[in-house]
């Protein structure tokens, strides 16, 4: 048998009881606390800028033995250091070290990492204002800084 009230005065208990077993779940919590902005390093913006520190590849989760190439960059705005992937088939190659590239959340399901990259949020959208995906694709040529 149900403890919940159910006669004509029941509301307030009902509406009591609802706000308190609120707190149980998760994504109510991260709202109302506000701790996406708090541990973002975009401070929840959509994009930000970043200097590159170093190329690296990372190996991707199981069952995938892929080594998918990334980059460690520092967030100009704040300072912190973020890796980033960089999407496309030899895109790695038109960025170097000490570029000024454009970062955005990759958009997984609650903006967690996605696919088989470990703890990766982050993807390369620009590199020295210049769209990666074009030049990759060979519509226009890197510019210099």
């Amino acid at each position: 048998m149900s403890r919940k009230g159910r006669g004509l005065g029941a509301g307030k208990k009902l509406k009591d009881r609802r706000k308190k077993f609120r707190w149980k779940e998760r994504l109510y919590k991260t709202r109302t606390l506000n701790l996406k902005a708090r541990s973002d390093p975009l401070k929840a913006a959509p994009q930000a800028k970043a200097i590159v520190l170093e190329k690296r590849q990372v190996t991707a989760k199981q069952p995938n033995s892929a080594l998918r190439k990334c980059v460690r960059v520092q967030l100009i705005k704040n300072g912190k250091q973020v890796t980033a992937f960089v999407p496309g088939y030899n895109a790695i190659k038109f960025i170097s070290e000490h570029d000024e590239v454009i970062i955005e959340p990759i958009g997984g399901t609650k903006g967690r990492s996605k696919g088989d990259l470990p703890a990766i949020r982050w993807q390369v959208i620009k590199v020295n204002d210049q769209s990666l995906n074009a030049l990759i694709k060979g519509r226009i040529e890197k510019g210099r800084r």
